[in-house]
């Protein structure tokens, strides 16, 4: 049997034993070196060629990957794994390092159980390091370390012994703050990586060899073997002696945990539905006899077989040819066929048990992140929507150059809308305007752009539009809002929501949406904790972004039958303030009485509606309606000689500096910008420091904009979107 068929046979067998089974990422700043050790960790398994492993970069298989050199999508693939003479399947998913594609990184992380952090030993813990971890923390996803480009410590820096203990015992303590700071309570000791209990690695990815503390043991290779063989450029026998796929593998086979040992704990993190149930107790046991319950995590095009849908099982066993629920979609569809992922290609399954990530085909009109189950439990809670860290911050405007393709703009773009959420399309139909905001540049060039043009259709795209926000400045009077037909009347006040309690909405810990009966005691709790008063946080009737709709009218009969209309009224105007249509932020809209007709005839949506909305943005006006720009903090790298140049590009954008610190011949600055002076920074950058600087993202905040520059701003928001 060739050694692909037998591959094939291996997995087809162990995809229905959950215990062999692990679910993986490997994460890091971009540039790392993620992409070359995915490759020879496919090599070591047989699926690519051991000669050009570190150098093929299977993995990016998309012609954009290749030509930028930097990875775009995440990738998944499965290979098969000994670990003490037993097979194991370890579905791992490659994910981009660059900061524009982080919603990539997140959407892995709900996929797998267990994650690399990738670290290089030169440049050490970068922002993306860090940014890495929390979403890996974020999705309650167990981390274990690997230092990679150790080679270069050795050969480059030409290092002693001590100063590389030195510079990988700093990469571990670094790494463990980060854990401490992002885990949560109960795995702030227990998830931190440790060399002598085998969760850290070091090695050189490129030159396809590792080591770890349990390997050294196991094979009696030292330290100072490893420095002899590379500076003999002997790595080529170092490889064959302490190979990076054994090595690493089987750290994950020992330290990252089976899908049924993780979802115990993940299942309550991402799942919000009650865990005394039957459906509560199948999916935190991962019982492979329970009713299907699965996440998609991921969708992507391919021109033969249409949408692949990756599916993250929790529950239950997956069959080709079933028809399930979509429960987000509230809709059934039919699987076409299951596969293993294997990079470009897909390894044909007939079933699968939980706690795989497997390819299907079929279910063309899904999205990333819908909840898809069996067909009897149609009334099911969804999982937790997949939050990027970050939000979009950056728009562009792009139009047709021929109106008769605008329908296949618009489908285009709603299907790119469902494969990356972190993308939000905004089209009218009727004028063909249509607006996509990103991450940052080169998400909606790479991403966008690119693709519409490969796609044949010619377009034009505006210069990039930075997107703002509203909030208030001080508590507002009572404002009345009356219906159009005079029946109805409706009392709002509106506030600034204090910090603690916005940071407690941007956290994610609370969910979305019209607040349910069972889920008020623990939000109201939540709101407390952050210091609201008893009597409002009790309250709470719904969460849309950073904002919050309290219902503090007594005794109003009628109310429950417009509830809806109101929570309406609130989301819409959340969507877009009164000063520039931009969305709202940190304001907090209290219904405080009402006087409703008793003929529900008299009180429907054309009625409620703008009766609600326009007394919210009133009452905004009145408590001083301001304007919050995004701004970046980078962190900039650039040799010492540079420093001047690199402060006057930051200073002349408007930015400021925090801090400055000498890292050999290097220096490190941390700076704030705002994102509107902020295009053409990174060529800035490069010019300034004959192409040696660089620049990474640490955090995107808003903040007030000056009353002066705010003026100018509405301005241009208003004439850019035709309003008055």
């Amino acid at each position: 049997m060739a050694k692909a068929d037998l591959i094939v046979e291996q997995m087809n067998k162990i995809v229905q034993n959950q215990t062999k089974i692990r679910n993986i990422a490997i994460a890091a700043h971009i540039d790392h070196g993620k992409t070359t050790l995915t490759d020879n960790l496919l090599a070591s398994s047989g699926l690519i060629n051991t000669e050009t492993a570190g150098k093929q970069c299977f993995m990016d298989f998309d012609k954009q990957e290749q030509e930028r050199g930097i990875t775009i999508y995440s990738a998944n693939v499965s290979m098969v794994h000994k670990f003490e003479n037993e097979d194991y399947l370890i579905n791992l998913i490659d994910t981009p390092g660059h900061v524009d594609f982080g919603g990539d990184v997140t959407r892995a992380m709900r996929a797998v159980d267990g994650c690399i952090i990738l670290v290089d030993s030169v440049d050490g813990v970068m922002p993306q390091t860090e940014t890495v971890v929390r979403q890996a923390l974020k999705e309650r996803v167990k981390p274990a370390l690997f230092i990679n480009k150790m080679d270069r410590l050795i050969k480059e820096l030409d290092l002693t012994p001590e100063k590389i203990q030195e510079r990988v015992t700093k990469i571990i303590n670094d790494v463990n703050i980060l854990i401490e700071k992002a885990a949560p309570e109960e795995y702030k000791k227990k998830w931190k990586v440790n060399v002598m209990e085998g969760s850290v690695a070091f090695g050189s990815a490129y030159r396809n060899w590792a080591l770890s503390v349990s390997f050294m043991k196991k094979t009696g290779i030292t330290f100072k073997d490893i420095i002899k063989y590379t500076k003999e450029d002997n790595e080529k026998e170092l490889s064959q002696k302490a190979n990076i796929s054994e090595v690493l593998l089987d750290i994950v086979i020992k330290h990252l945990p089976a899908p049924k040992a993780a979802q115990e704990y993940r299942i309550k993190k991402i799942w919000g539905g009650d865990m005394t149930t039957d459906i509560g107790k199948s999916l935190s046991s991962a019982d492979s006899k329970g009713p299907f319950v699965g996440m998609i995590t991921n969708t992507l095009q391919d021109p033969q077989a249409g949408t692949i849908s990756t599916i993250r099982i929790f529950g239950g066993t997956l069959n080709e040819g079933m028809e399930i629920w979509n429960a987000s979609k509230e809709k059934s569809e039919r699987i076409q066929q299951l596969g293993i992922y294997a990079g470009p290609r897909r390894i044909p399954i007939h079933s699968s048990v939980a706690g795989n990530i497997i390819a299907v085909t079929g279910l063309g009109g899904s999205a990333t992140g819908d909840t898809v189950c069996d067909l009897k439990l149609k009334d099911i809670e969804l999982f937790e929507s997949i939050q990027h860290l970050f939000e979009p911050v950056v728009t562009k405007a792009i139009e047709v150059k021929n109106i008769k393709d605008l329908p296949k703009l618009i489908d285009i773009l709603k299907q790119r809308g469902r494969e990356d959420p972190t993308i939000k399309v905004s089209i009218s139909e009727d004028t063909g305007e249509t607006l996509v905001s990103g991450l940052g540049e080169l998400h909606i060039e790479a991403k966008i752009e690119r693709y519409i043009k490969e796609k044949g259709l010619d377009i034009n795209v505006s210069k990039p539009i930075v997107m703002y926000k509203e909030g208030i400045l001080n508590a507002s009077v009572q404002v009345e809002g009356k219906t159009p037909n005079k029946h109805n009347k409706f009392y709002l006040k509106v506030e600034p929501l204090t910090e603690k309690v916005v940071t407690l909405l941007k956290s994610g810990e609370l969910k979305q949406g019209k607040i349910r009966k069972q889920d008020l005691a623990e939000i109201s709790a939540a709101l407390r904790a952050a210091e609201m008063p008893t009597e409002k946080a009790k309250n709470a009737v719904a969460i849309y972004d950073q904002n919050l709709f309290l219902n503090l009218s007594k005794g109003i009969v009628q109310l429950n039958e417009v509830i809806e209309l109101l929570i309406q009224s609130f989301k819409e105007v959340c969507s877009e303030g009164p000063l520039a249509h931009e969305p709202l932020t940190g304001v907090c809209i209290q219904l405080m009485d009402a006087k409703l007709h008793e003929d529900a005839i008299h009180r429907g949506p054309a009625q409620v509606l703008p009766a609600v909305k326009s007394a919210i943005r009133e009452a905004i006006i009145d408590g001083g309606a301001i304007l919050y720009e995004p701004k970046q903090i980078l962190r900039i790298d650039a040799p010492i000689d540079y420093m001047g140049n690199i402060i006057n590009e930051v200073q002349n954008r408007r930015g400021q500096i925090f801090d400055m610190q000498e890292e050999g011949d290097m220096n490190a600055i941390t700076a704030k910008l705002p994102v509107a002076e902020m295009f053409g920074f990174e060529a800035g950058v490069k010019s300034a420091t004959a192409g040696r600087g660089f620049q990474s993202l640490v955090d995107v905040i808003y903040e007030k904009i000056q009353r002066d520059i705010m003026e100018k701003v509405v301005k241009e928001i208003k004439t850019r979107k035709g309003l008055k």
